[in-house]
């Protein structure tokens, strides 16, 4: 199957929209295409979700033995959950076009055992299974999707969108949308930060009510522990330590339509309702947009889209076209600044949800990031940046109401985070690659920004430190509601 089977089908489907277009015949004519897939970053981007998810879904299997993990919101298993399902297959689809509604029919061929391939992460596996249990066994598979990225110049580097191309072709980078999260909170400070807020301003921790349609007619969101501390708490702190009231306190300042305003401009184009919930993160989002909004902090406030072909040329090397990805001055440079500065207390102020980090990351090094975990820990997140890049990660069931029951084993930082820790340890590790560690910005502080002392002092953890006994990203609330060298010619017969 070769690398970047997910990101091969994505651009697939683009070259044949271009090629229509344009007159020419993709599988005819001889084309070039030239991608900004890293082949180095790619396999190291793959390696990284082979080396994590088997673990992962082993303990998702010893978490539900003996049971099945499709649950409703009370914690009961969906009664016919896999009989509803199987109806969407096109097993089924071709069942009925064959036997029309001869129901008893259709009901003994889904429940006959036939030959049958099934995925595993210790290899294929060759068996005879009904189509039933087939579905049933896919089901409890977790997923996941990777992006990683250069903010300067929007080249996608590495782009893994699922566990398996030749099993599961749906695309979890840029066709898979789910609720960000606390993955999105950052967006709500951004909007805060450009409009007179400041990292270093102090807001209580209380709580705060909206009035909402429907019943009952309030929504007052909760923090991590049930429970509101009455004390002050500086923005940078707040998001640290992704404390919900803060951040509900904000959108009810700024109006949720504000927020819609600014997801927009960096960049998220996924439909977003201008409600209260959308300040944890209620709002369905792919990792490709999500990525492409922290970019932007990295890139002195221009948002630049995530694009993956450099230029296509005819068979005698005369170009076609050229692409260059669409910017926008998205914030001001001074409010990027700080929410880098911001991210970075992630990592830095006492309670951050991203102090688990590996110390191996940190030592002698900048970097930030955020994790996000949905109402019942259906999606887990985690937007990271180092120096030059930005990637992201979500893992989670291919139905929502598939997950871990405990925010323990569910949480962001369990699920997606360590798919970032080890790419970016694997980036480093790589002597062929120009990543190297150091500050996380190329840029100076901008001039109207000062840094108050304590918030400077924080930086000490770029010193080596010791792994937290227990990761401080579980205080995190729950949300409601080519491919070889950079530039490299790609074969069309890689595409399809």
């Amino acid at each position: 199957m070769g690398l970047a089977t997910y990101f091969r089908s994505t651009i697939r489907d683009f070259l044949l929209q271009w090629t229509h277009q344009h007159g020419y015949d993709l599988f005819e004519d001889g084309l070039k295409i030239y991608t900004t897939i890293d082949s180095r970053l790619q396999k190291h981007a793959e390696e990284a979700v082979a080396a994590h998810m088997p673990v992962l879904q082993q303990k998702f299997e010893q978490h539900w033995e003996g049971q099945n993990p499709w649950i409703d919101q009370k914690g009961y298993e969906i009664k016919d959950f896999i009989e509803n399902a199987i109806k969407h297959t096109t097993d089924y689809k071709r069942l009925v076009e064959e036997h029309g509604n001869n129901i008893d029919t259709i009901h003994k061929l889904l429940h006959t055992p036939v030959p049958t391939k099934l995925f595993s992460w210790k290899g294929e596996i060759d068996t005879v299974m009904s189509p039933i249990d087939t579905l049933k066994y896919n089901k409890r598979l977790l997923h996941t999707g990777f992006m990683a990225m250069e903010p300067h110049t929007g080249h996608i580097k590495a782009w893994v969108g699922g566990i398996n191309h030749k099993y599961f072709q749906y695309d979890h980078v840029m066709q898979g949308k789910r609720q960000g999260g606390s993955a999105f909170k950052a967006i709500v400070y951004t909007a805060a930060l450009d409009n007179g807020y400041t990292p270093w301003q102090k807001i209580i921790d209380s709580p705060v009510t909206f009035k909402v349609h429907g019943d009952p007619p309030t929504w007052t969101p909760r923090n991590w522990s049930r429970r509101y501390t009455g004390q002050k708490m500086t923005l940078r702190q707040a998001m640290a330590r992704s404390v919900n009231s803060i951040t509900a306190y904000l959108m009810k300042q700024l109006g949720p339509q504000l927020v819609v305003d600014y997801a927009k401009r960096l960049g998220i184009h996924s439909p977003l309702e201008p409600v209260p919930a959308l300040c944890l993160g209620s709002a369905d989002v792919s990792v490709y947009e999500l990525v492409g909004a922290y970019s932007t902090f990295m890139n002195k406030g221009v948002w630049t889209a995530p694009f993956y072909i450099t230029r296509i040329e005819d068979k005698n090397g005369r170009v076609l076209e050229t692409f260059v990805p669409q910017r926008s001055e998205a914030v001001s440079e001074r409010t990027a600044y700080l929410m880098i500065h911001m991210l970075k207390g992630t990592t830095e102020e006492e309670g951050g949800t991203s102090r688990g980090i590996t110390g191996e990351l940190k030592e002698d090094n900048e970097i930030c990031g955020k994790t996000g975990t949905t109402s019942n820990h259906s999606d887990g997140w985690f937007v990271g940046m180092a120096r030059d890049l930005c990637a992201g990660v979500w893992v989670g069931g291919e139905d929502r109401c598939i997950h871990f029951r405990s925010f323990a084993l569910g949480s962001g930082a369990r699920t997606a985070r360590p798919i970032w820790e080890k790419f970016m340890l694997s980036v480093y590790a790589d002597p062929e690659l120009p990543y190297k560690k150091g500050p996380l910005l190329s840029y100076e502080k901008p001039v109207d920004v000062e840094i108050p002392e304590q918030d400077a002092n924080t930086k000490k953890i770029m010193l080596p430190i010791q792994k937290q006994d227990q990761d401080e990203e579980e205080q995190e609330e729950d949300a409601m509601i080519e491919l070889d060298v950079v530039d490299r010619e790609l074969d069309v017969n890689e595409i399809f």
